[in-house]
């Protein structure tokens, strides 16, 4: 088994649908969808052959292997490196709000832990809790109890339901909550345990949460301080 990762992938609203046919016909089927807005300049859309700046930015945990297949169709069939076809990336995911949650996120029970990324040596990490709506502050109060001093919530819809609720064996409501936590590394095991304890799967918010490497970041000299 190869590493894990946080799949990205941002096209135009208007041709969402053929990746994430493509992924589904991967097995890739728990994906997390929102909507964006692009912010280049007329004269870049006219260079990249862009007609809109409405996106929509799909997100999924897949494994590498997973991932170097995905990365040739999109190539292949999809022609993503063509002007206007759109981009995904991955990073690389530094820990996972325990075994389940990522049984969860990789549809299997079967993965193989490796060594952690060398990235994950880092002053600040992003911590990424997925829950359902309405548990906002839920969520927030126990990450603010364990240190953290703040998060930004963005809506999304998952896809998969179906999956997800034979895998929970519960009812999981499409409209989900996204929180973004930036926290100092050392106190990111604290915060994401605290968010688990008080909102993971075993509650009604139903949160699953996962943390990445920031290898840079600017406007946290408050935190610093």
């Amino acid at each position: 088994m190869g590493n894990v990762y946080l799949m990205t992938t941002i096209v135009d609203r208007k041709i969402i649908e053929k990746y994430l046919k493509l992924y589904r016909e991967n097995d890739l089927h728990i994906m997390y969808v929102t909507l964006g807005y692009g912010t280049a300049s007329n004269e870049i859309m006219d260079y990249l052959g862009l007609d809109s700046m409405e996106k929509a930015v799909a997100m999924s945990v897949v494994e590498e292997k997973t991932w170097l297949t995905i990365k040739k169709q999109l190539q292949r069939k999809l022609q993503i490196d063509a002007p206007g076809g759109g981009i995904a990336f991955t990073i690389p995911l530094s820990s996972v709000g325990g075994r389940k949650t990522l049984e969860f996120l990789l549809e299997k029970t079967d993965y193989q832990k490796q060594e952690e990324s060398t990235l994950k040596n880092t002053d600040h990490e992003l911590i990424v809790v997925i829950s359902q709506q309405g548990y906002t502050d839920v969520i927030m109060d126990a990450a603010r109890e364990a240190g953290a001093y703040g998060g930004t919530v963005i809506h999304a819809k998952g896809t998969g339901v179906a999956e997800t609720e034979q895998f929970m064996g519960v009812t999981i409501a499409a409209e989900k909550e996204i929180v973004y936590i930036v926290s100092k590394s050392t106190e990111k095991n604290a915060i994401m345990k605290a968010i688990m304890e008080k909102a993971g799967l075993n509650s009604k918010a139903k949160a699953i949460c996962f943390s990445l490497p920031v290898s840079d970041t600017a406007g946290l000299r408050l935190l610093e301080d």
